[in-house]
């Protein structure tokens, strides 16, 4: 992972570890697989519903997670009694393939897990095929919507999962040091590459000033360096187009009106796809750094007024991933989980992803698709439901009975 997505060691372990969680949770397949019976529904009649395998299911996973991702659906698949097929990101090729061999070294059979190379026309091979059943899709909010579309159009099940702008409001009352903390944590793990990587922190009322001094303070002391160099915390972007991208929308922040408070740029190892730390204080909802994904080490601070324009702010966002609250206050809380507009909700927590006994996923253009990754809803996804309603007659009482049998 290290060598061909850039995370530090640490960032990569903890991509494992959250990898094992959902293989545990595969690991219970014979609960979360039962069906429901309902006996004696008429007279000497029973009916009951099994969860069967949809046949060959496959993946289309992104390059930030290249463990964890595939790990989090072929594991769900395969224990639903699926085949499965793996398209990894042509950019982060050999984590899928170590997982495949460990599979097979522990003794999955040939064929059950499978790992294809390739680039768009892999994709459109998969989406296209009629063996397959189902197809999970993780990237960009644009791709997504193309992926679910061409997917379903070829009459399979699709989940494709898109990008975000995740919030994390701070309130008043919260503790500065934690929330600063998590702030850091949430924008800048992973080099700002995770879907559900904080990207706008929302600063309520007075609070604003303080918490910016407290997150720059942090912020400036992140060590950005190769996975190679064992005190790095963060590493690079994936390619140089993310660079760019990263770098055009801070100077376009900048020239819209917004302040870069802690400026990443120059302050970054010589030599590969760095950006270090950034902090642009002073932005507007309307502001495309706080609209668009940046995908990179970028905080964007807003500040409103209110807990209810804090709501609102990420109401209007196309995405809705996940959102965060940090404060002391129970009723706060409680109106924030139960308003804001995001399928994952942190109560001082940052980033809200959940165990994987409940499922992940998000709303609005953060997914296209009626069901969630992992959990309960992972184990419906890959299987269909099967009804069956019995009667075992006694022969000297059978006779013919046009009507729908009512007692």
């Amino acid at each position: 992972m290290g060598e061909e997505q850039g995370k530090v060691r640490a960032d990569a372990e903890g991509e494992l570890m959250r990898g094992l969680e959902t293989l545990d949770v595969a690991c219970a397949a014979g609960l979360l697989l039962k069906g429901e019976i309902s006996p004696q529904i008429a007279t000497g009649v029973d009916a009951f519903s099994m969860r069967m395998p949809l046949g060959v299911a496959a993946a289309i996973t992104p390059f930030n997670f290249p463990f964890m991702a595939p790990l989090y659906l072929s594991s769900i698949a395969i224990a639903c009694g699926n085949a499965f097929i793996l398209k990894p990101s042509e950019r982060v090729p050999t984590a899928s393939l170590m997982l495949a061999e460990l599979a097979r070294d522990v003794g999955i059979p040939d064929g059950v897990l499978n790992v294809v190379q390739g680039d768009a026309e892999a994709v459109e091979a998969i989406l296209d095929h009629p063996g397959i059943a189902a197809v999970s899709f993780i990237g960009s909010s644009p791709v997504a919507k193309l992926v679910h579309a061409r997917g379903s159009a070829s009459g399979k099940r699709v989940q494709a999962f898109g990008g975000a702008k995740n919030h994390m409001v701070v309130m008043p009352d919260a503790d500065l040091g934690f929330a600063a903390d998590a702030a850091i944590s949430a924008a800048f793990g992973s080099s700002g590459q995770r879907c559900m990587a904080v990207s706008v922190v929302v600063a309520v009322g007075d609070v604003g000033d303080a918490l910016v001094a407290a997150i720059g303070e942090r912020a400036t002391a992140v060590k950005v360096g190769p996975a190679s160099d064992p005190e790095a915390e963060m590493g690079p972007l994936i390619s140089r187009a993310a660079r760019e991208r990263v770098l055009g929308a801070i100077a376009a922040a900048e020239a819209d009106g917004a302040k870069v408070a802690i400026d990443g740029r120059g302050r970054e190892p010589g030599g590969g796809y760095f950006v270090a730390p950034t902090l642009v204080d002073h932005v507007r909802p309307d502001q495309e750094i706080c609209r668009r994904e940046v995908f990179g080490p970028v905080l964007s601070v807003v500040r409103v007024d209110t807990l209810d324009a804090a709501i609102a702010l990420i109401d209007d966002s196309q995405y809705g991933n996940g959102a965060a609250i940090f404060t002391r206050d129970g009723g706060a809380a409680r109106t924030f989980q139960r308003r804001a507009s995001a399928g994952m909700i942190g109560i001082n927590v940052p980033i809200p992803i959940p165990n994987a006994v409940y499922s992940f996923g998000g709303w609005k253009d953060s997914r296209f698709g009626d069901q969630h990754m992992a959990g309960t809803e992972g184990f419906r996804f890959f299987t269909k439901q099967k009804v069956v309603t019995s009667r075992w007659p006694e022969e000297e009482k059978s006779k013919a009975d046009l009507a729908f049998p009512t007692r």
